[in-house]
């Protein structure tokens, strides 16, 4: 399969939650690259949102087995979803950040225990989200600089949840990109694995991967330290 055949999705809504992935991403970099491949009866789409320094993950089934490897501009994809129809005609392809060519692996991951509910990390976020603005908002005028800002919040989002090695800047990334939606009268299933120095936090709505979590102090949800 060329990098312009287009991909049929297995249902419109497909299309569509690969759509609004892709708007998140846009939100983050309007230049956003993304890696495509497409094995069998899926397509998996990879960005790296900035900041966040991690990897996200999007999959979609197809009506169609393809075979499929590109690095493709993300508007452009966007602009080439057919959500009505559940079609995307696949951009000409463009070299990519060096991102692209360190991806999770396939196989080999195992579960990790531990790993609060998605109502628990929703909240961790918001604490911490909570705690960046009453630490900025009583920065002094001298002190108020990009790089002190920087600083806090590397030092909240590089904590981990308790005896998982998963950092909180992965539970701010899952949900800022919609990963993590609250789900009305159900618990939203999430799971942690590793394989080797990667970890994946996964959610019925995509995941996020990254690798070589150093360690940092822990958290406990609804309790940010």
């Amino acid at each position: 399969m060329t990098a312009s055949a287009p991909l049929h999705f297995a249902d419109p809504r497909e299309a569509a939650g690969l759509a609004a992935f892709l708007r998140r991403l846009l939100h983050y970099d309007r230049a956003a690259t993304v890696r495509l491949q497409a094995g069998g009866g899926a397509v998996a789409v990879f960005g790296r949102p900035p900041s966040f320094e991690v990897i996200a993950i999007r999959t979609a089934l197809l009506a169609d087995p393809v075979d499929l490897d590109a690095t493709v501009s993300a508007g452009e994809l966007l602009e080439g979803i057919e959500e009505s129809s559940g079609k995307a005609f696949v951009p000409g392809t463009v070299t990519g950040p060096p991102w692209t060519g360190v991806l999770p692996p396939r196989t080999d991951w195992q579960p990790v225990a531990g790993l609060p509910s998605a109502a628990e990390l929703r909240g961790a976020v918001a604490e911490a989200v909570a705690e960046f603005r009453s630490r900025d908002e009583a920065l002094p005028e001298e002190r108020r600089t990009r790089a002190e800002r920087d600083r806090i919040g590397r030092e909240i989002w590089s904590r981990v949840f308790t005896g998982t090695g998963l950092p909180l800047r992965a539970a701010h990334a899952a949900q800022s990109l919609g990963f993590l939606p609250p789900v009305p009268g159900e618990e939203l299933p999430v799971a942690l694995f590793a394989a080797g120095p990667w970890l994946r936090l996964r959610t019925p709505y995509g995941s996020v991967a990254l690798r070589d979590v150093p360690t940092a102090l822990t958290v406990t949800p609804n309790e940010a330290r």
